[in-house]
């Protein structure tokens, strides 16, 4: 694990291309002509309407109590340690490429505390919205992957720190680890995997600690990741876009993989998210809720440590809730 400084984007030199992080080859235009035979990537709205939730606010939270709020998609809003950290923010009523969102931000945004750290995963519309960031004030800490800094300060941000797999650094009195995922990056048909894409690892001083995987495929990085950082008390993970299978495997998991991947990860709980805000691909929306609590169910695991938030739901772990 090793410890870097803030600093100026740009200062480090990054490589031209991370394509050599890429845990499978991208899809070629054979896989592009095939999905669009087979009806391209979209699937049924038809039970959006099942989608849980439950907008009930920001309730404070007591001192020592750490508090994880899905706002949607990948984008949860965390109190720890007295800071307010958000993860992925995407707040738009739609995105490029795609339809509107199913469901409402799960916060208002003008319920937010003062927010003391991003934690940006990959560039991808879907976790990087530029209408979200440009609603941030410009001295927010940003943490994001190797090579995507520049993107923030052309846009006025000034406390931008790019970090590559395995790296971390302290803001606000909490440890911040990137580390990878299988997955890849691009904004548009010129920056392919220019910028690194990964998961967070965040650690505070009482030693509560937690896992936000970004986006990413089932893989060998999740057993390093627990042997690395050992004692996850929650993991969030994406549970959904993930259909077709042969399309979507190396870059999205399924709800039973998200499950394998917290048993690697030997995390405690598993809190999901990557569903039921956008329709990416093809399984029902309802699907990855429903697959998820079967997968749960079949692994032995303590129904009380999948937490299977509705939108806008907050869950807490209470001092020594190991």
């Amino acid at each position: 694990m090793t410890s870097i400084a803030s600093g100026a984007p740009g200062a480090r030199q990054w490589p031209r291309s991370f394509a050599d992080r890429l845990t499978a080859p991208l899809p070629g235009l054979p896989e592009i002509v095939r999905i669009l035979r087979e009806g391209g990537f979209r699937g049924s709205t038809a039970e959006a309407d099942r989608i849980p939730v439950l907008r009930t606010g920001l309730a404070p939270v007591p001192t020592g109590v750490t508090a994880l709020t899905w706002a949607g998609h990948a984008s949860y809003v965390l109190r720890v340690g007295g800071t307010c950290v958000l993860t992925d923010p995407v707040w738009s009523a739609k995105i490029p490429g795609v339809p509107g969102r199913l469901t409402p931000p799960g916060v208002a945004w003008s319920e937010l505390p003062t927010v003391d750290a991003v934690l940006i995963s990959h560039n991808h519309y879907d976790h990087l919205d530029a209408p979200t960031i440009r609603r941030l004030p410009r001295g927010t800490p940003m943490l994001v992957p190797a090579g995507l800094g520049a993107w923030f300060t052309r846009r006025g941000f000034t406390a931008v720190t790019e970090l590559d797999w395995w790296e971390g650094v302290e803001v606000a009195g909490l440890r911040f680890d990137f580390v990878p995922a299988h997955h890849w990056s691009r904004r548009t048909l010129f920056d392919t995997c220019r910028s690194l894409w990964g998961g967070w690892v965040i650690t505070a001083g009482d030693g509560t600690r937690l896992y936000h995987a970004g986006d990413t495929g089932y893989g060998h990085w999740f057993g390093g990741i627990g042997e690395r950082y050992p004692g996850i008390d929650v993991a969030m993970l994406p549970i959904g876009a993930y259909a077709p299978r042969w399309f979507m495997k190396p870059v999205h998991m399924d709800p039973d993989e998200a499950v394998q991947a917290c048993a690697d990860l030997g995390a405690r709980r598993l809190a999901t998210m990557h569903w039921g805000t956008f329709v990416l691909t093809r399984e029902p929306v309802i699907e990855p809720l429903e697959r998820v609590r079967k997968a749960w169910a079949k692994a032995g695991r303590d129904r009380a440590d999948l937490w299977d938030l509705a939108v806008g739901e907050t869950r807490t772990l209470e001092p020594g809730a190991a």
